[in-house]
C-alpha cells in the first residue's frame, strides 16, 4: 500500500492564513502538537476526509521551513506524507537505493502508534517526502486521536493529487518514482489513491509543491481554483 495521507505548506504567519483555509475549504483546527515548538516551528492541523492539510510556520532562525520560506520566495508547498503498511520494508529498499534519510521518529498511545521517515530533500527534489506507517492503518498519530471528529465536508471532502514543479520535471518524477518504489508515467506517479505530478515551473519559483486537487463537495464548483498559502487548490 502507498496513500498520500498529508501535505504541508509553510507559511510566515499563521493566523491568516489558517482563516483562509477554514474560511475557503470550510475546515477547521483538528489538532496542534505542542511538541514541535522543538523544531521552532508552529503549525495547524486541518482534516479533508481521512486526510490531513497541514501549515507550518517558523518562529526561530535556521529551520527547514525557514530556507523553504527563502528559496521559494514565500509561503508555498513544504511537504508530502504518504502512508505504507511496511515501512521496515520501504526504508530498507530506500536506503539500498541511496537516498538519505535526514529524520526518522514516531509517537505512540491510546491503542496508536506511528512512525515515519523523511528522505533527503536534496535526494528527492521539490519537498520534503515521507513515508510513514499508521497501526491502526486507519489511525493518523500525527494529528492527534479526535482528528476524525473535526473533519468537515461542507466544502472539499477529498485531497486526490498534487503537483510538484520543477525546471526538468522528468527527471524529479524519476528521483520521487524510485524513492516511492512506483513507476512515473508521463511524469505522473499512481498511488494507490491518489497521483503525484510534475509540471514544468513557470512562475519563476523553481522546484517545488505548487497544486493540490480536493474533491468538491457542490460539484458545481468543479473547475474553480483557489489561492491558499502561495498554493493552488484545484476543486475537482
Amino acid at each position: 500500500m502507498m496513500r498520500l495521507r498529508q501535505i504541508a505548506l509553510v507559511a510566515s504567519e499563521l493566523r491568516p492564513v489558517e482563516t483562509d483555509i477554514c474560511d475557503q475549504l470550510g475546515l477547521e483546527v483538528c489538532y496542534r502538537d505542542p511538541g514541535l515548538s522543538h523544531f521552532g516551528l508552529r503549525h495547524g492541523l486541518y482534516a479533508i476526509g481521512d486526510r490531513i492539510l497541514e501549515v507550518v510556520v517558523p518562529k526561530r532562525e535556521g529551520t527547514t521551513a525557514g530556507r523553504y520560506l527563502e528559496r521559494r520566495g514565500g509561503d508555498g508547498g513544504y511537504m508530502v506524507i504518504l502512508q505504507t503498511d511496511d515501512l521496515a520494508t520501504e526504508k530498507a529498499r530506500i536506503e539500498d537505493a541511496g537516498f538519505r534519510l535526514v529524520h526518522e521518529g514516531g509517537v505512540s498511545g491510546d491503542g496508536e502508534s506511528i512512525n515515519g521517515i523523511h528522505l533527503h530533500p536534496k535526494d528527492v527534489g521539490g519537498a520534503i517526502l515521507s513515508i510513514d506507517q499508521a497501526d491502526p492503518p486507519e489511525s493518523w498519530g500525527w494529528a492527534g486521536h479526535d482528528w476524525q471528529y473535526h473533519s468537515l465536508d461542507g466544502v472539499v471532502s477529498d485531497l486526490v493529487a498534487v503537483d510538484i514543479q520543477a525546471d526538468d520535471p522528468d527527471a524529479m518524477a524519476e528521483r520521487w518514482s524510485n524513492a516511492i518504489g512506483r513507476p512515473a508515467n508521463g511524469a505522473t506517479i499512481t498511488l494507490d489513491d491518489a497521483d503525484i505530478r510534475f509540471v514544468k515551473a513557470t512562475d519563476g519559483r523553481g522546484d517545488g509543491l505548487a497544486a493540490a486537487d480536493l474533491v468538491a463537495t457542490d460539484r458545481s464548483r468543479a473547475g474553480e481554483t483557489l489561492e491558499l498559502c502561495g498554493t493552488r487548490f484545484n476543486l475537482v
